[in-house]
């Protein structure tokens, strides 16, 4: 045991470097979405907690590399502060990131990769609980022992006062009118997307051709009901129902929707007003409605089928026989047994 101590001592602003740097990694993998993106969300004053965890990590590389140890311990202290508040959050609101939980345990990793015995353990037994965490010393600000502990309550502090969350999307308007949907029949198809989400822009072209063939049977309602995932995500939706009231055609519906997703992703626009002069740079026409009248059906179908994740389809092939697809993979599985479904019926 000693021999492997005396290796990770020797080791630990090696390890420490690797394991933040797959911290980034997983943070920006996070950022792009995987399959699927949650909406389990969270900033600190405004910053999307993604970019917050890279640069923290980048902070602690940067300390590594020089080996500032009381720095980086300090830094790892804080981080933990930090993912209690945010274990706590996940819990309140059962919902859970893989990505978040992911990158805590390399956090925690790294903390004990660089964890001492806290000399001050050896002065005085009864304030073990103070320096449990360990303790730092900074000469050159005339600092000895200060306890670790102390930095991660601060850290949990601030985070409370800073961090701002949601896991529950909602447009918050009032009454009521219909969601548009093509085509009719005894099946349904209802997608849940947002825009900005790289897997849902991915599922919606790889079976557009899909529905449009299905749709053309007469035996089937497609409905796309867009998620507020994004903080542009409403303007983007009120543009949609504009431009479906305008031209409720399928072939419409379709465009209007590869364009948004253009407008989102590689644009990346966020303003109304520059999403205006992008519509009609793609000649895209619309007709302004109430769509305040449709906000809330909106949100209470994402409420309704309990959405958290973008892109999730719902496949209803009868009042008790309705299945969930999470995830543009999941999903295609889903459309291609559907439209084998069909075929057989039809035979």
């Amino acid at each position: 045991m000693t021999g492997f101590t005396t290796m990770i001592r020797k080791y630990r602003h090696i390890l420490t470097i690797a394991l933040a740097l797959a911290g980034i990694g997983i943070m920006a993998y996070y950022d792009y979405c995987d399959t699927a993106c949650s909406y389990l969300r969270g900033d600190i004053c405004g910053i999307d907690l993604k970019w917050v965890g890279m640069a923290f990590m980048a902070a602690v590389i940067v300390f590594a590399a020089f080996k500032q140890t009381a720095f980086v311990r300090m830094f790892l202290a804080a981080g933990l502060g930090v993912e209690v508040h945010l274990y706590a959050f996940q819990l309140q609101n059962d919902v859970y990131c893989p990505f978040c939980l992911a990158f805590s345990v390399l956090l925690i990793a790294s903390f004990v990769v660089n964890y001492e015995v806290p000399s001050a353990w050896r002065g005085d037994r009864r304030r073990m609980w103070l320096y449990f965490l360990g303790e730092v010393n900074f000469p050159m600000f005339k600092i000895n022992k200060l306890p670790l502990l102390l930095i991660s309550v601060l850290a949990y502090l601030l985070i409370l006062v800073t961090f701002n969350g949601s896991v529950t999307p909602a447009y918050g308007q009032e009454p009521i009118k219909g969601i548009p949907a093509l085509g009719k029949g005894p099946y349904e198809i209802i997608i849940f997307a947002d825009y900005f989400c790289p897997p849902c822009r991915r599922i919606d072209t790889k079976a557009e051709p899909l529905f449009k063939e299905i749709l053309v049977t007469g035996q089937v309602q497609l409905a796309f009901i867009d998620v507020p995932f994004a903080s542009a995500a409403p303007v983007y939706a009120k543009y949609y129902l504009y431009a479906v009231n305008a031209d409720p055609g399928v072939n419409n519906v379709f465009h209007v929707r590869r364009v948004l997703f253009n407008a989102a992703q590689d644009k990346r626009i966020q303003k109304e007003n520059a999403l205006i002069d992008y519509l009609k740079e793609q000649n895209i026409k619309w007709l302004a409605m109430d769509e305040k009248s449709v906000f809330p059906l909106l949100s209470a179908s994402i409420k309704e089928h309990k959405v958290d994740t973008t892109p999730t389809c719902f496949i209803k092939y009868s009042k008790d026989n309705v299945k969930k697809y999470v995830g543009d993979d999941k999903i295609w599985e889903g459309l291609t047994q559907f439209k084998d479904h069909l075929l057989t019926q039809k035979k």
